[in-house]
């Protein structure tokens, strides 16, 4: 009986401590919606990005993604995001999608441009940029190098 008790006593700390570890790691990780003005984007794809994803300006979290959904007639994926009050993006400004290295988590990068008027509450970002495919991308070089490596003529055959 005095073992049972031990050995609960034991899982409370350990769930205890899991708690305290998960807040503390919650609370340090920023990754909370950002409140402030929505912005709408359109793009062909958004690979990874989700409701949550971070908004960067110049590297630093301005905002976070409030939804993504197809727009039935265009067929353009949407991006709804909501933006820090503070931060008002020219016009011409362009949003991409990156993200952090190869295994990364995607987010979007916002590129401010240089009109004088600002994108309004609710506006939209006119210059999207989809993100790249890797293995579209590794496929694409190993199939040109495959291409080239056959086509050039063998010197062993004679032409007559």
């Amino acid at each position: 009986m005095k073992r049972n008790a031990i050995e609960t006593m034991m899982g409370a700390v350990v769930l205890l401590v899991a708690a305290t570890f998960l807040a503390f790691a919650y609370s340090s990780s920023n990754v909370s919606r950002v409140e402030g003005y929505e912005l709408l984007a359109r793009f062909n794809r958004v690979d990874g990005i989700a409701p949550g994803s971070e908004v960067r300006l110049s590297g630093i979290k301005v905002g976070s993604v409030l939804s993504t959904h197809l727009d039935p007639n265009t067929y353009l994926a949407e991006v709804r995001m909501s933006i820090l009050n503070d931060v008002k993006l020219p016009t011409d400004s362009s949003a991409r999608i990156l993200s952090d290295g190869l295994l990364g988590n995607p987010y979007m990068a916002l590129e401010p441009g240089a009109d004088e008027k600002m994108i309004p509450p609710g506006g939209e970002i006119r210059k999207t940029q989809d993100p790249l495919n890797l293995v579209d991308l590794i496929g694409r070089f190993i199939f040109s190098s495959t291409n080239s490596g056959s086509s050039t003529p063998s010197s062993s055959q004679n032409p007559q």
